[in-house]
């Protein structure tokens, strides 16, 4: 064709483009930190989807990082209290809200309490409720097979625990697979800027320890102290027992139902999640807000919505089908 460029002049162009590409994807990732949306478009090249985005997982890593600090603050009962209740508060807005309601629907609420604890999730820096739902939609649709976004038995312990997670892949959300959610508004604004609430919620943790330490100096607490132990301490590892229903939920423990996947049950696990240990249960009939399927299997996010749903603010708890205790082993 007559407006072709000649082999040599294209090849150099072809060369050139992606160099001079490379600072505004750079700008496009560091945006990412706030907002979402903008570093949905630095992950065009295939080659690079699985790869982990180090420059887009600085923030997560630093975070990790800023733990040490408790060897500067020091400790107080106090510090530790709070760090210990976030971590109860936040891990039940994870297994309730972010998992049995908007990943699976298996109870209802009202707009007003769905959003609170759409924040309260987002919180945990576990990115926002929609991007959230989709993945775990997408690994209960693909659970250990070459599609699954975290699969242990086909790509390893750190892949799964964390790698995943700090992808181009993986930072993307599914819209296709969250269409009941993305019509509130509220939530698409709160998926897009999540990093906003931890941010909001560390700046807090900060003010109440340094206004504790001129109140009431007898607690033996700061706002350094109280923002390393209540946000940095408690948000990680609040992540990592989150994920490992991802990592070892799918390798240790008793397999109660023949699933498809290696889902397994594993007590350890349910005590530190709130019940999501329970895993194979959950795996072989994810359709119920309860996932101990029997008395002895301690279940604390159930045992939670029965009291929410007992005070109205959440109904239509959805039970365990006889058909599914009818096919249970032991």
């Amino acid at each position: 064709m007559a407006n072709q460029l000649p082999e040599n002049v294209a090849s150099r162009a072809a060369i050139a483009a992606p160099a001079g590409k490379r600072a505004p994807r750079r700008f496009a990732t560091v945006r990412g930190w706030i907002d979402t949306q903008a570093a949905h478009d630095t992950a065009t090249d295939p080659a690079s989807a699985d790869r982990i985005d180090w420059l887009r997982a600085s923030p997560f890593v630093a975070m990790h990082l800023a733990c040490i600090g408790v060897l500067w603050v020091g400790v107080s009962p106090v510090a530790l209290a709070v760090a210990a209740g976030l971590y109860a508060i936040r891990m039940f807005a994870l297994t309730a809200f972010y998992h049995r309601y908007f990943s699976h629907r298996t109870f209802k609420t009202s707009r007003v309490v769905q959003f609170v604890f759409a924040v309260i999730g987002a919180s945990c820096v576990q990115r926002g409720p929609l991007w959230w739902a989709a993945h775990h939609r997408s690994h209960h649709r693909h659970a250990d097979t070459s599609l699954d976004p975290h699969s242990p038995t086909l790509r390893g312990f750190l892949w799964s625990h964390a790698g995943w997670f700090l992808t181009p892949r993986g930072f993307r959300t599914d819209w296709s697979r969250i269409p009941d959610l993305a019509r509130y508004p509220e939530l698409r604004w709160l998926d897009r800027y999540d990093t906003l609430v931890p941010v909001a919620l560390a700046c807090a943790l900060y003010g109440l320890g340094a206004l504790l330490q001129q109140v009431a100096p007898q607690l033996g607490t700061s706002g350094g102290q109280m923002l390393v132990w209540g946000f940095f301490v408690s948000t990680v590892v609040l992540f990592h027992a989150t994920v490992t229903i991802n990592s070892l939920a799918h390798r240790f423990g008793r397999r109660r139902f023949d699933t498809d996947d290696d889902s397994r049950n594993n007590l350890w696990l349910a005590l530190i999640t709130f019940g999501e240990g329970w895993h194979n249960n959950h795996h072989f009939f994810p359709g119920t807000a309860r996932q101990g399927f029997r008395w002895w299997e301690i279940d604390l996010t159930w045992y939670a919505l029965k009291a929410m749903a007992a005070l109205g603010l959440v109904h239509g708890l959805k039970p365990i089908p006889a058909w599914v205790a009818a096919r249970a082993r032991g």
